[in-house]
């Protein structure tokens, strides 16, 4: 596991990518070997100073490292007030983060193998740097995103520059219309599927990876309070007992979980 970094960031960029999401790009101010050891599917803890209702610091995947500038970019969905209150934030403005913090996705695949990166919603936001590391290791990643509706889709453009984007939305808009889980990418030879989004969508890749011997790895989306594993607030029962997923997790292989 990653060395723990408290640290202080200065927002470069703050893109409001619809009225629910945010893209943030982070500069630190510090001089921050962690960069270089940063594995997709880690995540770091938000310390919220402008909000007289938030105590508690809140957990956002990375959506995407640039080493050489020592940045961090996270999409931020606006689900509550200490959300809200980070997202409206300014240019220039400091964010202080505990980082980089969890497991990530594994990568000890072959060249050869097809591999499939299932996102719906804000979970897609881990898929977009583990797609770069990928591609660096001579694979050919496909993406496979879910959405209710065209106008909920993130980042399509950032994810076609690293690889093939199949799309499923709900309303049919754009791509096929259904589930993600129904798409028909799903039904041709898929050597192992990365996968993070709402749970039951989870849930429905995980059944169908084991009914088609896919191995499969998902990042869990379990309330955190302190990141760290000291609060045992995100507690997930597993094949060896409850395990912290902000600590042991958040990826975890579906064989590892009681579903």
């Amino acid at each position: 596991m990653s060395q723990k970094n408290i640290s202080n960031f200065i927002i470069k960029e703050s893109i409001s990518l619809t009225d629910k999401y945010q893209l943030m790009i982070l500069e630190c101010t510090e001089e921050a070997k962690a960069f270089q050891d940063i594995k997709p599917g880690q995540f770091v803890q938000i310390r919220v100073d402008n909000s007289h209702h938030t105590f508690l610091r809140r957990p956002i995947s990375i959506n995407d490292v640039d080493i050489e500038n020592r940045t961090l970019t996270l999409l931020i969905r606006k689900a509550g007030d200490g959300t809200k209150a980070i997202c409206s934030l300014s240019q220039g403005d400091t964010l202080n983060l505990i980082w980089p913090l969890g497991n990530g996705f594994s990568v000890d695949i072959t060249p050869a193998s097809r591999i499939i990166l299932m996102g719906g919603g804000v979970g897609v936001a881990p898929l977009l740097y583990l797609g770069k590391i990928l591609r660096m290791y001579g694979l050919k990643p496909e993406f496979l995103l879910g959405a209710q509706s065209s106008d909920d889709l993130l980042l399509l453009e950032k994810f076609k520059e690293i690889g093939t984007v199949h799309i499923s939305t709900d309303d049919g808009s754009l791509g096929e219309k259904g589930l993600v889980t129904r798409h028909s990418v799903l039904s041709t030879h898929i050597d192992k599927i990365y996968c993070c989004g709402p749970l039951p969508m989870m849930k429905g890749v995980a059944a169908l990876c084991k009914s088609n011997n896919i191995d499969c790895e998902v990042s869990l989306e379990n309330v955190m309070a302190c990141g760290v594993g000291a609060c045992l607030c995100c507690v997930e029962p597993t094949v060896k007992g409850n395990r912290c997923v902000c600590t042991e997790g958040p990826v975890f292989n579906i064989n590892e979980l009681l579903w």
